[in-house]
């Protein structure tokens, strides 16, 4: 088994790989590196095409794993860093599991707005996942690859909030799995999420000392919110219908399973604290409605388990 680069933070050069996301260029995210790098730092910042990223994700994966791989033939004894801006993040994540013999040479790897749990935009775009463009590939759910990835390199994940669990574009809940640090920003767009600057002394924290986290003892309202996510066809969704939600199950310490049907039938859950604070929004299409009936009826069951 390989072993990781023994790292000194302090007197170290790195491979720092930065990747832009949908419908985006490497501009901005090449300001956030180069705010973050220091005198002795390779930064690489692939530029994609923008017409590309409208298209599939599998050749920008293909196009990032040849320039990785160039990269670090090139400098093998180099640690690795990694940054991936929304779709750049799910294009690391395929890339990193592609090639687990690289995973002892990464010191971290930071995801700034990823939907790790698919894009519910594009669902929306293509309910069917038939192809329409790339939304079925950002519409994957990824949860469980990411969650593979950061049991092996200290994993951060920073998120923004605009209001009502949302980004303007990527869902808060979205961005969340097991086994990585997670930071939610106030007021800051999906746009801007690339080279805000207040990344710049979070993502410097976290370099200083980047740690594999066991994830600890899920609490009921995790624990709901982990089964209500295994439902086929959910969505991870932004909290602004939440008003809408009928309780429909109680538990203790007063967390409440919530649901709502809006006008085109779309079924809508919401797990909520003693407070009224929403913890979860989510929904599902009408090819899996059945499954959603199949997943309260359970929960119902098991209400003593949760």
């Amino acid at each position: 088994m390989e072993t990781a680069i023994k790292i000194d933070r302090n007197n170290s050069d790195f491979l720092l790989f930065v990747q832009h996301g949908w419908t985006d260029d490497n501009k901005d995210i090449s300001r956030l590196a180069t705010a973050l790098a220091s005198s002795s730092t390779i930064a690489i910042a692939p530029s994609l095409g923008r017409l590309k990223t409208w298209l599939s994700i599998e050749p920008l994966i293909q196009q990032v794993e040849q320039i990785a791989t160039t990269t670090i033939k090139k400098y093998p004894n180099k640690p690795i860093r990694i940054i991936g801006h929304s779709m750049g993040g799910l294009i690391w994540l395929e890339v990193l599991d592609r090639h687990p013999e690289w995973w002892h040479k990464v010191d971290s790897f930071v995801l700034l707005g990823s939907p790790i749990g698919g894009s519910d935009i594009s669902r929306i775009i293509d309910p069917l996942g038939i192809g329409i463009g790339i939304a079925r590939d950002l519409g994957t759910n990824r949860r469980w690859l990411a969650e593979k990835i950061a049991q092996n390199i200290p994993t951060l994940a920073i998120a923004s909030d605009l209001g009502k669990g949302s980004d303007g574009l990527v869902p808060v809940g979205a961005t969340k799995f097991a086994h990585s640090q997670f930071i939610c920003l106030p007021d800051i767009t999906h746009a801007a999420l690339k080279c805000h600057s207040s990344l710049v002394p979070l993502i410097k924290n976290f370099w200083s000392n980047p740690q594999l986290l066991t994830s600890p003892a899920a609490d009921l309202a995790t624990k709901l919110i982990g089964r209500l996510q295994s439902t086929p066809g959910m969505t991870d969704a932004h909290w602004g219908d939440f008003a809408f939600g009928q309780i429909y199950l109680s538990f203790a310490k007063g967390i409440t399973l919530r649901i709502w049907k809006n006008l085109l039938g779309v079924d809508y859950v919401f797990v909520a604290d003693k407070h009224d604070n929403c913890l979860y929004a989510g929904y599902v299409g009408w090819l899996h409605a059945g499954d959603l009936r199949k997943t309260l009826a359970a929960i119902e069951q098991q209400i003593d388990f949760f």
